[in-house]
């Protein structure tokens, strides 16, 4: 039987948006959506500060820099939330 590994280590390769929603790729093929409703700094954003997005390190983070708002992709798929 052949199974399928899953990164342990989930990195981030692009982010997008759509209406209600930050959609991140990563490097092993998954796309994760979740509420942009969760991160109250990226909801209240508009489309330039949305879009200026960094990957940190190997992406392991997502990071912007017009909003301070830092992210860890892990912290994403264990379904945290912002807080401030």
């Amino acid at each position: 039987m052949a199974t399928l590994a899953v990164e342990h280590h989930p990195l981030a390769q692009s982010v997008s948006f759509d209406t209600d929603s930050l959609i991140v790729e990563l490097v092993d093929g998954r796309t994760i959506s979740v509420p942009l409703v969760w991160f109250p700094l990226l909801s209240q954003a508009n489309e330039s500060q949305l879009n200026d997005w960094e990957i940190l390190g190997d992406g392991e983070g997502i990071h912007w820099p017009q909003l301070d708002e830092d992210l860890s992709v892990n912290g994403i798929l264990l379904g945290n939330h912002g807080r401030r």
